[in-house]
């Protein structure tokens, strides 16, 4: 495939569950893929066993290395059609209350490092190939919750610049999407306590990033839906009441 006359898309976080399904995904769909993740080696074992080296190229990227982002950019070979920013940290609320570091950790990787590495990409006006930037964000950042209000606040956060971003990006046409995931099975979730009825397949989610349209709010899974139209429309005294 010539990645010259072909679309691109970037994938910033790949290494994460739903992230290589994206990977995959995309490259099925003829698109070379630029995954960008500190954990090469994992990234480069999974494109080796799925036969993807002609497709996809590995790079390391740091989110939270924000000295790094411009140059990262620059030397792309390829500047992106689409942009994933699937890049995620989580610890529980219980630990983020009475340890900065994980909540720290959690705003550099969440929303801060996306909002460094995204700007760099959306004022890039010469870069004509730009149709697309898709963000992970989560049904967390709907509304605070007693369970997960740190981790959640990143989210609502990271939804809100997209948002703004979407507004800024429609004089140039490009589309920019908030997938907003419930529970996943992925190694960000092993050890949680999850409803099993509500969790989804990695493989499952990346369809809906890959195939993205042009609605701002992407939520899988028709019971996922009717959960974050609840929580948009639950007054708060109620709200305080949920888990």
């Amino acid at each position: 495939m010539n990645q010259n006359t072909s679309k691109t898309v970037l994938i910033l976080g790949a290494n994460s569950d739903v992230a290589k399904q994206c990977v995959k995904q995309y490259a099925e769909k003829g698109f070379f893929v630029t995954a960008a993740s500190r954990n090469t080696e994992s990234l480069n074992e999974f494109v080796s066993e799925n036969h993807l080296n002609s497709k996809v190229t590995v790079l390391s990227f740091d989110a939270v290395d924000f000295n790094s982002h411009q140059r990262f950019y620059d030397e792309l070979p390829v500047k992106p059609h689409t942009v994933v920013y699937a890049a995620g940290f989580l610890v529980d609320n219980e630990t983020a209350l009475k340890d900065f570091k994980g909540t720290q950790q959690m705003m550099m990787v969440n929303y801060m490092g996306a909002v460094s590495m995204l700007n760099i990409i959306a004022t890039d006006e010469s870069n004509m190939n730009l149709e697309r930037i898709i963000g992970l964000s989560s049904l967390s950042g709907v509304r605070g919750r007693k369970s997960n209000f740190v981790y959640g606040s990143t989210k609502a956060a990271f939804t809100t610049y997209l948002a703004g971003l979407r507004q800024e990006l429609a004089s140039r046409n490009i589309k920019v999407n908030a997938l907003v995931i419930g529970y996943i099975r992925t190694k960000i979730n092993e050890g949680l306590q999850l409803n099993e009825f509500l969790i989804m397949e990695p493989d499952y989610v990346a369809r809906f990033i890959v195939n993205a349209g042009n609605s701002f709010t992407i939520v899988p899974n028709f019971r996922w839906k009717l959960i974050y139209l609840i929580l948009k429309v639950l007054p708060e005294s109620l709200v305080a009441k949920l888990p």
